[in-house]
């Protein structure tokens, strides 16, 4: 299930992409970003997580403590946000050919996270814009001055020393971040000779920067850069890389298997559709590329072509739940619901931990509509929403549930749940509030329905 969302994120620092700064005081090239579109899916959430435990293990971190997101984007990058953020691009993950490429940007970014380097960056800003401040007053100052004494070269020094503070205050900050950006590459060495794992895919990725830089960077200034030049990074992790035992570890053929199968899985639901079908075209045999056309056809509208792709695949692979989800999430779409059950249920018997399995199969529950798809629709709703709490979709189709059953200051706070979810908190707020009179006071359902009563939105960043 590759489902899209709409966040705003604040603060995104740490790509592993670098860029030149055009403003003296920006926070960083991803800074642009602030409204990236996210997608969701079970399959590659579970892959990346898989590679980011060991890492984080290394690194000293918990994995329970950072959130990971999906950025719909075809750019190969992934950066870091507010502390315990990690986003990673789909065009990162597509275009990586082995898990060992996407480890090592993950590590790196892991780097960014272990070594607090949002709040340090943060913390430079401020004193930045501190500097800023200071040196345009003094220089300021200096001008007025030399004016009020007649002085034209005294009142254009002032002047020149207003501006020329700016542009040192620029050249600070960016000399930090790419210092900072060293850091996090010396970082994911450590952690990745610590798992037992190669260094090539970083350098490998590092090259094909250095590839796409060559012709543009070519009469850029290297101190007006967030990032070190990616030869520069080459040289650093290639001199450590080649002396660990791990230099020529190879990623399992399983794990090599799971990361093409996500590949595909990406490219075909995010891609144009001709580049889909160069990946993978109808010569191409192999699981992932059977696996990109089942999706492709699906979303192009040819649903029963897409439904007899899927059969043959589960008949290949019968123990793969995600091909039971797909199966799933191709019938409940297509107006099937009844149909799309047994196979949801098969994905979730297989994942039960998994919140977006859970909220699927309760969605196709819910438009059965009778009391026993309705009462298992609640549980695995309400289970879903307990691990991934942010899906709306999910506290919509709980709160339909609980209609059906006639529990409408349930339903109203699901519905404020959902809201809330959204961002929509006035809404959420006057839905809460007239779910919480119907409650007792001090039961769990009244204590849910107060934390959004009581919620107070943090102030809007300048």
């Amino acid at each position: 299930m590759l489902k899209s969302a709409q966040r705003m994120m604040r603060g995104l620092v740490g790509g592993i992409v670098g860029a030149v700064l055009l403003s003296p005081l920006a926070s960083g090239p991803v800074a642009a970003q602030s409204r990236p579109a996210l997608v969701r899916d079970a399959e590659t959430e579970a892959l990346i997580q898989d590679y980011l435990r060991p890492i984080f293990k290394a690194a000293g971190l918990r994995s329970s403590s950072v959130e990971l997101y999906l950025v719909n984007s075809p750019a190969f990058n992934a950066f870091v946000a507010s502390g315990d953020k990690i986003f990673v691009n789909t065009g990162a993950i597509i275009d990586s050919k082995t898990p060992n490429e996407l480890i090592g940007v993950l590590a790196h970014e892991t780097g960014h996270l272990a070594g607090n380097h949002q709040i340090q960056l943060r913390q430079q800003l401020e004193t930045a814009k501190t500097m800023a401040m200071i040196g345009s007053v003094v220089g300021m100052g200096a001008a007025i001055a030399g004016a009020a004494s007649g002085s034209g070269d005294a009142a254009r020094a002032g002047g020149g020393i207003a501006m020329g503070s700016g542009e040192l205050v620029r050249r600070g900050l960016l000399s930090y971040q790419r210092g900072e950006e060293m850091a996090a590459d010396r970082s994911a060495l450590e952690y990745l000779d610590k798992t037992g794992q190669s260094a090539k895919g970083m350098i490998t990725t590092f090259e094909r920067f250095a590839d796409n830089t060559l012709y543009s960077s070519r009469g850029t200034n290297p101190y007006l850069q967030s990032h070190p030049l990616p030869n520069e990074r080459i040289d650093l992790i290639q001199g450590a890389a080649k002396k660990s035992k791990f230099y020529n570890a190879k990623d399992s053929p399983e794990l090599q298997a799971r990361h093409d199968m996500v590949r595909a899985k990406l490219s075909a639901f995010s891609e144009d559709s001709m580049l889909v079908v160069r990946r993978y075209p109808p010569g191409d045999t192999s699981m992932p590329a059977q696996y990109a056309r089942a999706i492709l056809a699906y979303r192009t509208g040819n649903s029963r072509n897409a439904l007899d792709q899927i059969s043959a695949l589960i008949r290949a692979r019968p123990n793969n739940p995600y091909f039971y989800e797909l199966q799933g999430q191709v019938l409940l779409e297509s107006g099937r619901a009844k149909e799309a059950v047994a196979p949801l249920r098969k994905a979730v018997a297989s994942q039960p931990k998994s919140g977006l399995l859970r909220i699927m199969l309760g969605q196709a529950l819910v438009e059965l509509g009778d009391k026993k798809s309705v009462d298992e629709a609640v549980k695995n709703l309400t289970i879903g929403l307990q691990t991934d709490p942010d899906m709306p979709i999910g506290y919509r189709s709980l709160a339909r549930a609980y209609a059906l059953r006639g529990d409408v200051a349930m339903a109203d706070l699901a519905t404020a749940q959902g809201e809330f979810a959204e961002g929509k908190f006035a809404s959420a707020k006057a839905r809460a509030k007239r779910a919480q009179s119907q409650f007792k006071t001090g039961s769990p359902a009244w204590l849910r329905a107060d934390d959004i009563v009581s919620y107070t939105p943090p102030p809007k960043s300048k």
